[in-house]
């Protein structure tokens, strides 16, 4: 979504109160997670629960999901518990490295802003992964391998897709499912499914206009809570 070449659109950022105005344009990188970002995906995760209204469920801390998200024997890249953040700038991401180590080379994309977007919380999500002093995190998607009687090869489980508020209706959301998507394709994992919130219109819409489609004929079921442990030592 970069500008055609006859166009000039300049970033412009000020800060105030702890907080960055970007308007122009704001520079996007989509990368895999590191233990540096645990900070980051905690609070991430749980302002998702916020969002749904389920803060009294969140049993993380950042102890379990480093445990949960980088074990010192991980799964083969991608068989695990993934979690891709999309980061932003009002200055341009220097082009990546040697990523052989991460399996992932990271995605640089520009967005050009119709509304000035605030960094409201600088310090708590800027970003740990390189030098650069102004990248924040502005959203992530959680996936991991899955299995089925129906296909001789695993797919992926689309767990869930969160952007912070000021980062939400400027299509950072497409680029980030799309990017799994297309982990997916190229690397020979047959589906990306997962729950949609039949109640939640927006991001219904969002996933059909992505490509996916809804079985209505299936439920949702869940084991788990007291039920669950009617089955300990049994």
């Amino acid at each position: 979504m970069a500008p055609a070449p006859s166009e000039t659109i300049t970033t412009d950022v000020s800060s105030e109160n702890n907080n960055v105005t970007i308007t122009g344009k704001i520079y996007t990188r989509v990368r895999l997670a590191t233990k540096s970002d645990l900070s980051h995906i905690y609070k991430l995760f749980y302002q998702i629960h916020e969002y749904h209204n389920f803060t009294h469920l969140y049993k993380a801390t950042e102890s379990s999901l480093a445990n949960l998200l980088f074990k010192e024997n991980p799964l083969p890249l991608f068989y695990g518990p993934s979690v891709l953040l999309l980061e932003v700038s009002p200055t341009p991401f220097d082009e990546p490295k040697n990523t052989t180590d991460e399996g992932f080379k990271p995605i640089l994309t520009t967005f050009d802003l119709k509304f000035p977007v605030v960094e409201g919380e600088v310090e708590e999500f800027r970003s740990k992964y390189d030098d650069k002093s102004d990248a924040y995190i502005a959203g992530y998607a959680f996936f991991y391998a899955n299995y089925s009687c129906f296909n001789d090869k695993p797919g992926f489980y689309f767990e869930s897709l969160y952007f912070r508020e000021s980062y939400r209706k400027l299509g950072m959301g497409k680029l980030l499912f799309g990017t799994v998507a297309s982990i997916a394709a190229n690397n020979g994992f047959v589906s990306v499914e997962g729950i949609i919130a039949v109640w939640n219109k927006k991001s219904y819409d969002f996933y059909i206009n992505m490509g996916v489609e809804v079985f209505d004929e299936f439920r949702y079921g869940k084991l788990h809570g007291e039920n669950l442990q009617k089955y300990a030592h049994n």
